[in-house]
């Protein structure tokens, strides 16, 4: 329908915002939800000129153009017939004022339309810039804009930015996009990345409101070749006033004008044999003359600017908005109070119209970000599962496959020197370039296994293994004791808020120690940052995290924070609103050499300080087993022992990383002094006392000493002597990295989190660490254990690359040796060890491989015939419906369980990734896996639920073995199955409740429902 005209502009800008919001002007980008949208966009767009927006003529009950031309040509006929009687003034008859009335009451109701439109784009323009949401709480008020926070009378209230959203850490799409050009022998490999940008170059500046783009990097070394390959790097930054006048516009239109020139230089620093297959064209209907490289320059920056936030309730949010908005803006008072009926009746028609309109807009946003919001929050596929054992747990007749395996002697060579050990290099066992893997029959008799049992800490990695070997291996360790209980830890490779989500069934209140050292949020983060939202992105980044993993936590659990001086402040108030009892703040000291140093002209805290936050899961909770450090002194030595207390308010061995350490509170001379003076009394004092008692005998009252004092409450106060020379606070941790780690690379420190661990965990606790980067929580966990030879678990979660090339391989070296010098042992005494390592689906993953299925015709016709129905299909349940059947929400039938595959991006690179069905199902019930068997063609999986149920979980190619034959196999292995069964699980269809006995208590259930529920439940908020 044509709008009319008076309001034809408002109606023009209007739709346009909407098709940007919409995401439907993104023809050419077919990944993630822009396909989707570009599959529904004529569709969307038709509803929106058709159905949606001309609802503002019917609500504001507007004559059509067509009555308003018949009006103007029933006033010119009037005027010409008065013209013609003489002596009668046309503009002055009865018929023709009233003619003129009504035009004039139809330009009151079209400039009434045109103010709908606009003010609905007015509306939405707060929240969308460049069709991203972005949460702007303002009203106009006496011509002036305030901001509004959302405020339900707190004494204190926390705000930010992004409140209410969750921030969407992203994986392999801001680390790399690949892609090739050339077939066969000619193929080239181009890869594009992200390269820290320069803050303060020119006048690119962190500012709220500086738009952010992507933006080849400056000098020769943007573009880089090696052979075959190409690599051209980007920055993501502000434009400087320069770039701004070379590329003008803004939003997406700005972007196109810096990719267009990214491309050219590209093209410009490459040889004719790169130049040619780059610049091959790739056009589109818009554009032509577009070549290969500008498509993929445009996909690139389009993808990286992807998805920072997704609302919790956008719905919610923009119909209280809107509501305030027509409220504070759009009612005019002097229409209630001087206007007549008729302009409070068309005022209040305004109102209704935006209201009505705006509504359902709101609708179609909130169904959009609802979709995503599901996305986001569905429990991400474990896509593969690995192993990595000593040998010493390793069943000997595995020895001879494991000793044949080249891939995994190559490992051992490059982790830990292993053909240097004597003799083996000779032995020809070692290869460092290794060939294909040798039949186990062809192994040399002898030889290499009593290498092997002569190295029992060297780590097997079950990913250098076929599934057999795997399941080989874990049936030996189901015999050995119940699996989970035998593992030692746990990694997962992934984003960290879905692998809290998923971990939530299995780990939910056994998580006794929480340690994190998130970003610090500076400069060199790398973090994608929205619109200049720095604190805003951070925060959200946290808060989404530490809410989930407070589910994780046992009721006296702890959670250790770390964190430098940029966001102290705002992390603890942060924290506060998530956990109910703040314990303390330690103060970590890094890289300080010697005692002068840090006294000598110190204007301002020094970077190199750091702050832990320690909060408690539950208040006011008495938590036996925290060591609290007393020292008295026997024979000349300090004598240390450990009490179980709570209180805040006394000194624990975390506040110190030397035994000998004190209490730093005077000031230096009086210090060094003190230390003399009870260096003095320990050589000389015949009969020793605790301080406490020496302080009572020798201290007059409201006196004090070099070295110990009675504060103004009447408690001691003393110091302690230094060790080497250190004098170092209660208060205060010094982690100085010198010489600490040889060959791992940390800035954090081992003996701090061992520190931590031991303070606040026994035996068989469970640590996580779900920002792990380099590993050190593990390392210190495994130190710990190897120390006092206690059982404790970690839960380690890093994404990237990160993962695989330091965290995973650092986890097997401390495994096989505690002492490293130069990247290679200094001896072999390691730890008999067994963990699990997973990599989980991304976000971006789920996103790309979404698909919409057509409509039959059936549905098509009853979308056609009832057009209320269709409104509201197309409003809010349209995405959810005809996607429903993407193999990313489990769309595919679990015919065969073990060939069920994900399209997942690694390195730049799309490729088929199977998807480890039984172990996301593991997870998604929370299953603590005793026993883990393949047994005549089905994987049987036992052990405790998240409820304490005994399950038996059974997994089989349905082609292969239908329910008759399951039932079979069940009477055949009857014997071998755990006797005490609550639940068993069995994919497709089955009858084995039909082999119940009379006294079973087990139920038999179908899983695929049970998936899909589970996949789809949240604890997040």
């Amino acid at each position: 329908m044509q709008a009319p005209s008076p309001a034809g502009e408002n109606f023009d800008r209007l739709k346009a915002l909407l098709r940007e919001m919409f995401q439907l002007d993104r023809g050419d980008l077919d990944f993630g939800l822009y396909r989707i949208m570009n599959v529904k966009a004529a569709e969307i767009g038709a509803f929106l000129d058709r159905d949606l927006l001309p609802q503002v003529e019917r609500t504001l009950r507007l004559a059509g153009s067509a009555e308003r031309a018949r009006l103007e040509a029933e006033l010119a006929a009037a005027q010409d017939e008065a013209g013609r009687l003489g002596g009668v003034d046309p503009e002055e008859t009865g018929r023709v004022r009233g003619l003129r009335a009504r035009l004039a009451a139809m330009k009151e109701d079209a400039d009434a339309e045109a103010d709908v439109y606009d003010r609905l784009a007015a509306f939405f323009a707060r929240y969308y810039t460049e069709g991203d949401f972005v949460s702007q709480r303002r009203y106009v008020s006496g011509g002036r804009s305030a901001y509004l926070i959302p405020y339900d009378g707190e004494e204190v209230k926390l705000h930010w930015a992004n409140a209410d959203q969750y921030y969407v850490k992203t994986t392999e799409n801001y680390a790399s996009y690949v892609f090739h050009v050339g077939a066969g022998a000619a193929a080239r490999r181009v890869r594009f990345e992200v390269a820290a940008a320069d803050a303060e170059k020119d006048d690119v500046k962190e500012a709220d409101g500086r738009q952010r783009r992507f933006v080849l990097a400056a000098g020769k070394s943007a573009v880089a070749v090696d052979g075959a390959a190409l690599t051209a790097r980007f920055e993501h930054r502000p434009l400087t006033a320069a770039e701004k006048r070379r590329w003008p516009g803004s939003g997406g239109a700005q972007q196109r004008r810096v990719n267009e020139a990214a491309a050219e230089r590209i093209l410009k620093a490459v040889a004719p044999e790169w130049r040619a297959p780059l610049a091959a064209l790739a056009p589109t209907e818009a554009d032509p003359g577009r070549t290969v490289l500008a498509r993929h320059v445009e996909r690139y920056t389009a993808k990286n600017d992807f998805d920072y936030f997704i609302h919790k309730d956008l719905g919610g949010f923009l119909r209280r908005e809107l509501d305030l908005y027509l409220n504070a803006e759009v009612l005019d008072l002097d229409d209630l109070e001087q206007g007549g009926a008729a302009r409070l009746d068309r005022a209040l028609a305004r109102v209704r119209a935006i209201r009505h309109v705006g509504r359902k807009i709101v609708d179609f946003l909130a169904q959009l970000e609802e979709f995503q919001k599901r996305l986001w929050l569905k429990k991400k596929f474990v896509l593969e599962t690995n192993w990595c054992v000593t040998l010493d747990r390793v069943p000997e007749e595995l020895y001879p496959e494991v000793a044949a395996n080249a891939a995994q002697r190559a490992e051992w060579s490059a982790l830990f020197a292993a053909d240097e050990i004597a003799g083996e290099a000779e032995a020809g066992l070692f290869e460092r370039a290794a060939p294909p893997p040798v039949p186990v029959s062809a192994a040399p008799p002898g030889v290499d296994v009593e290498f092997l049992k002569a190295n029992p800490y060297l780590v097997v990695d079950t990913r250098h293994f076929d599934r057999g070997f795997a399941d080989r291996l874990l049936e030996a360790l189901s015999d050995a004791g119940p699996l989970d209980d035998g593992a030692d830890g746990l990694l997962v490779h992934g984003e960290n808020f879905q692998a809290l989500n998923l971990l939530q069934a299995r780990y939910r209140g056994q998580v006794k120690c929480v340690y994190i050292d998130p970003p610090y949020n500076t400069e060199s983060d790398s973090f994608l940052y929205k619109d200049g939202y720095q604190k805003s992105t951070w925060i959200t980044m946290l808060v989404n995290r530490a809410h989930l993993a407070q589910f994780l936590m046992t009721l006296d659990g702890l959670f250790f924070m770390q964190i430098g001086d940029e966001e102290v402040a705002r992390s603890r108030i942060l924290l506060d609103t998530i956990f109910p009892d703040r314990k303390n703040s330690v103060i970590v000291r890094r890289g300080i050499k010697n005692v002068q140093s840090q006294f000598e002209d110190i204007t301002r805290l020094s970077v190199g300080y750091d702050t832990i936050h320690v909060y408690a899961k539950t208040p006011g909770l008495r938590i036996p087993h925290l060591k609290q450090l007393h020292r008295s002194i026997k024979d000349g030595k300090w004598d240390t022992f450990w009490r179980s207390t709570d209180r805040p308010t006394m000194r624990y061995e975390i506040f110190s990383q030397h035994p000998d350490a004190g209490q730093w509170r005077w000031e230096k001379k009086r210090a060094l002094t003190a230390a003399q003076n009870y260096d003095h009394y320990l050589k000389n004092e015949a009969h020793r006392k605790t301080l406490d008692e020496w302080y009572v005998e020798n201290l007059q009252a409201g006196s004090d000493l070099d070295f110990v004092r009675r504060n103004d409450r009447g408690v001691v106060q003393y110091y302690i002597p230094p060790q080497s020379h250190k004098l170092l606070s209660d208060n205060w941790l010094d982690v100085s990295t010198a010489g600490a780690f040889s060959g791992f690379s940390t800035e954090k420190h081992t003996s701090l989190i061992q520190r931590i661990v031991d303070w606040n965990s026994v035996e068989n606790d469970v640590i996580m660490d779900f920002f792990a980067g380099s590993g050190t929580t593990g390392h210190a966990v495994v130190n710990l254990n190897r120390e006092d030879g206690g059982g404790r678990k970690y839960v380690l979660v890093e994404m990237g690359r990160h993962f695989d090339t330091v965290l995973l391989p650092r986890m097997k070296k401390i495994v096989h040796s505690p002492d490293w010098k130069g990247g290679k042992p200094v001896s072999r005494a390691g730890v008999s060890q067994a963990f699990k390592y997973v990599r989980l689906e991304s976000y971006e993953d789920t996103m790309d491989n979404l698909e919409v299925a057509p409509r039959s015709a059936e549905q098509e016709e009853l979308l056609a015939e009832n057009a209320a129905f269709a409104e509201d299909y197309r409003l809010r349940y349209a995405l959810e419906a005809e996607t429903a059947g993407s193999v990313c929400l489990l769309g595919r039938h679990f015919t065969d369980p073990f060939a069920y595959t994900l399209a997942t991006v690694g390195d730049g690179a799309r490729r088929e990734t199977p998807v480890d069905l039984p172990e996301t199902f593991n997870m998604l019930i929370g299953l603590r896996m005793a026993s883990r068997r393949r047994i005549d063609g089905v994987l049987a999986i036992t052990g405790a639920d998240a409820k304490g149920r005994g399950c038996l979980v059974l997994w089989r190619d349905l082609d292969r073995m239908d329910a008759e034959s399951l039932n079979a196999w069940f009477a055949r292995n009857r014997p071998r199955l755990p006797d005490s069964l609550d639940l068993v699980y069995v994919n497709g269809d089955h009858t084995l409740n039909g082999q119940k006995r009379p006294d079973d208590p087990w139920t038999a259930e179908t899983l695929e429902p049970r998936f899909r529920e589970l996949m789809f439940e949240t604890a997040a908020r």
